[in-house]
């Protein structure tokens, strides 16, 4: 998890895509792409693309994160909320793709000779190993861990009332 939070840093501040017009390279990051849709008005646009590659995956981390130090022991043993984190995250998981999704599709699509190109970079590669690390966290995550330690700690409770 904590190579996921590693990863994620440098995909966000390095080049996820080159648009080349007119031979010039303009390299553009998440948060410069958002801004730019912002200022030309694209705001839904702007604003799916700040939710899918900024906030959901951040979130998504955070709360696999505090998945994991639940079911460690140290939470405080509300089964239920942390069943509904793991729901959100194992939903929200499959959305997860999308921002590597519409630069593939825009690279495939838009390769207009001299006049227009647009590439991947380096942020993509990074973008996309940071998905598929919380992917494989969130699949591999067994959310009967905190189930478990609920049953182990009333079990407890009950032999201590009972001695």
């Amino acid at each position: 998890m904590f190579t996921s939070i590693l990863l994620y840093i440098p995909a966000n501040l390095l080049p996820i895509m080159v648009t080349e017009t007119l031979g010039t390279a303009y390299p553009s990051n998440i948060m410069a792409g958002v801004i730019v849709l912002w200022g030309d008005g694209s705001y839904p646009v702007a604003l799916v693309i700040f939710i899918a590659s900024i906030m959901v995956p951040t979130l998504k981390m955070l709360a696999i994160g505090w998945l994991c130090w639940d079911a460690s022991g140290r939470g405080q043993r509300d089964s239920h909320r942390m069943h509904k984190i793991y729901e959100v995250v194992e939903f929200v998981g499959r959305w997860s793709m999308i921002d590597v999704f519409v630069i593939a599709v825009l690279s495939a699509l838009v390769r207009m000779g001299q006049l227009m190109n647009v590439y991947p970079a380096w942020g993509a590669v990074l973008f996309a190993m940071v998905v598929i690390i919380t992917m494989i966290a969130a699949m591999t995550f067994d959310p009967r861990l905190t189930w478990d330690r609920v049953r182990e700690n009333n079990m407890k409770e009950s032999r201590l009332d009972g001695n």
